[in-house]
């Protein structure tokens, strides 16, 4: 298949036009000017992107990823692939023991039957001070006997797992994590600086979702955020959701750390892409009103109902920069970055790399979608998930 298009951003590079040639599940070639044959399909006045790459999102479109059932987690995969989304890295909440080990069981079955590709603890071991949407009473201490059964149950699709620095034998579960092939983030936390860059040192190299759920930074006590912010080891989470950051200091930590050191995520629950209502995350119950998701009875943001579409727009329209160069940064924030962290698959339109791609209008809305060489939404196609 040969596909032309105005614009193609292939992660390294912005071509104008740009073609692409795709053979089963993979790109052949791309390149620049007019195409080598005739092409199969041209998308026209279209700006092409890699697919996007959320690693850190909760369910969608009503299906909860820590019900851990084939139904609920393929109405959430459906309703992201339908947006751009076509890596997924499936995030649960805080639980008990017990409903961990089933979580990640159900879930691990799911990634080796390619409906999702990994998974994402964001908790049991956090701080009951930065809890956010979590039970404080389910968090716990981390035990080097529990995160071996959790990691056994995963059978190597346990892609993260999100600590907080600051709890008993926090820094020796880093240690253990990273030592079994899985990334060590840090989040949910009170931390000091000095905790903060001893976790670094210790081996995390990933900031969930910064600012959020974490110590903020005071003069005399810089806290996580600039711990994370300044070490080049580090890549730092951000939801450009309209919600969760302000615009400017989305553009001032891209400005800080450069355009090799953020991840766009959606940190999405189960009302996304639904309407306002009463929806579950984990074991809470969550009110969503005008699109803004918060634990019912408090005023704690819980999650967002963004979508990687909707947060790669905003990221363009706020970065600051001029659209082409808006465009490049967004797609490294977007597909690159997340997937180097998490040492998945490399994103990227490149010769031998998966053929995901998105296909993007003038406002940047989505028209189609393919993954794995096949179309999720065909162009020409109406959107209507």
């Amino acid at each position: 298949m040969l596909l032309t298009a105005d614009t193609v951003l292939t992660g390294t590079e912005l071509l104008r036009p740009g073609w692409l040639e795709i053979a089963s599940d993979r790109v052949v070639a791309v390149g620049a000017g007019a195409p080598p044959a005739q092409a199969d399909r041209n998308l026209g006045a279209a700006t092409v992107v890699p697919g996007f790459v959320d690693t850190h999102l909760h369910g969608g479109g009503g299906g909860n990823f820590s019900a851990a059932t084939d139904d609920e987690t393929a109405r959430a995969v459906a309703l992201h692939r339908a947006h751009g989304s076509t890596t997924l890295v499936a995030s649960l909440v805080t639980a008990g023991p017990e409903d961990l080990l089933r979580q990640v069981s159900g879930l691990a079955r799911q990634v080796r039957a390619g409906l999702i590709d990994g998974i994402h603890l964001e908790g049991p071991w956090l701080s009951t001070l930065r809890c956010g949407a979590h039970q404080p009473v389910l968090m716990r201490d981390p035990d080097p006997g529990e995160i071996g059964r959790v990691l056994d149950a995963g059978e190597g699709t346990v892609r993260m797992v999100t600590i907080a620095p600051e709890r008993d034998g926090a820094l020796a579960a880093i240690a253990q994590l990273v030592n079994a092939g899985v990334v060590a983030a840090v989040g949910h936390t009170e931390a000091t600086y000095d905790q903060t860059r001893a976790a670094i040192d210790a081996g995390a190299t990933v900031g969930t979702h910064l600012f959020n759920a974490m110590r903020p930074i005071d003069r005399r006590e810089p806290g996580p955020a600039v711990a994370l912010t300044e070490d080049s080891r580090v890549t730092v989470e951000m939801i450009v959701d309209g919600v969760h950051v302000a615009p400017a200091i989305y553009r001032h930590i891209t400005q800080t750390v450069g355009p090799e050191r953020l991840s766009l995520i959606t940190d999405a629950m189960a009302a996304t892409g639904m309407s306002d209502g009463v929806y579950r995350l984990g074991p809470l119950d969550i009110d969503v009103v005008a699109g803004v998701a918060r634990v019912a009875g408090t005023d704690t943001i819980a999650g967002s109902t963004a979508t990687m579409e909707q947060v790669f727009r905003l990221a363009v329209a706020h970065c600051g920069l001029p659209r082409d160069d808006a465009l490049s940064l967004a797609v490294r924030q977007a597909c690159v970055n997340p997937a180097r962290a998490l040492g998945l698959p490399a994103a990227g339109l490149a010769a031998g790399a998966r053929a995901d791609l998105v296909v993007l209008d003038h406002d940047l809305a989505v028209t189609a979608v393919m993954r794995a060489g096949e179309w999720v939404v065909t162009p020409g196609a109406a959107h209507t998930v």
